[in-house]
């Protein structure tokens, strides 16, 4: 599943979007170095078993995300991912 990453009008969550428009969750920051995955709608099947979390950065969670989807998950170009 290959995702878009986009960072969300609160600082502390970023969106995962399919290719095709649709939510499949976010990510949140509960600490300064740790992030949660929360999948919805498709990706509750998809990820089924996933390490939510707590993940030490954003990047470790877009990483277990991919490992266990055999997807990419894209940020948009700037982001400095926290």
């Amino acid at each position: 599943m290959d995702l878009s990453v986009n960072p969300t009008a609160n600082e502390m969550e970023w969106e995962l979007i399919d290719l095709l428009g649709r939510s499949m969750g976010c990510i949140r920051q509960t600490a300064p170095n740790a992030f949660t995955i929360h999948p919805e709608g498709h990706a509750l099947t998809t990820m089924v078993g996933i390490r939510l979390g707590p993940h030490a950065a954003l990047d470790a969670a877009l990483a277990e995300i991919e490992r266990h989807t055999r997807g990419v998950c894209r940020r948009n170009p700037g982001e400095d991912g926290a």
